[in-house]
């Protein structure tokens, strides 16, 4: 049994610390948002759709975004029309939640890790802000279309990223990378 654990440890590393890092953030996450009232809106989702609005905005298209006056969320008016709504789940913390929690699992240096996930939270948040504005225009000249480009394609766009930006961190920065590079 010793003999398995000395084989498997690089991956039984991996795996307790993705998962401690996943829930520890995952906890946090659910304590934060229960500080907002039941029929509220948490400050991340607010600040999404409002840097969704700044982005249509400067393209140069007619878009109110306000908080529903009932519910917890905010309606998207775009050209006058109620498009979409953005709700807790579209700030991207639980896309953010994985991504960390990966890169903490393959950690590099700490100054290196620290730098990449700052990169990547960002990075991740402007692109959710685009994917949201760019469904809100899709979805009011195409709303036949709505579940396919809510459900598929944009999933597949932020998710590929998030990938992407684990390919990067693996091959160039993490702990392994200098054994996966020739020299």
């Amino acid at each position: 049994m010793k003999k398995y654990l000395i084989q498997f440890k690089p991956f039984l590393n991996f795996v307790g610390t993705f998962f401690l890092v996943y829930i520890v953030l995952t906890i946090l996450y659910k304590f934060y948002l229960n500080s907002y009232e039941i029929n509220d809106l948490d400050g991340i989702t607010t600040f999404a759709g409002h840097n969704v609005g700044q982005l249509l905005s400067l393209l140069n298209y007619d878009v109110v975004i306000q908080k529903s006056i009932s519910d917890p969320w905010l309606e998207v008016i775009f050209k006058g029309k109620y498009i979409v709504r953005i709700i807790e789940g579209c700030n991207a913390v639980s896309v953010i939640i994985l991504f960390v929690s990966f890169i903490a699992a393959f950690s590099g240096k700490l100054k290196t890790t620290i730098l990449f996930i700052f990169f990547g939270i960002v990075s991740i948040h402007v692109l959710n802000v685009m994917r949201i504005a760019f469904l809100t225009v899709l979805i009011y000249y195409y709303p036949q279309h709505s579940h396919f480009l809510h459900g598929v394609v944009f999933p597949l766009i932020i998710y590929g990223f998030v990938f992407v930006l684990w390919l990067i961190w693996i091959n160039n920065f993490s702990k392994y990378a200098s054994k996966n590079q020739t020299k």
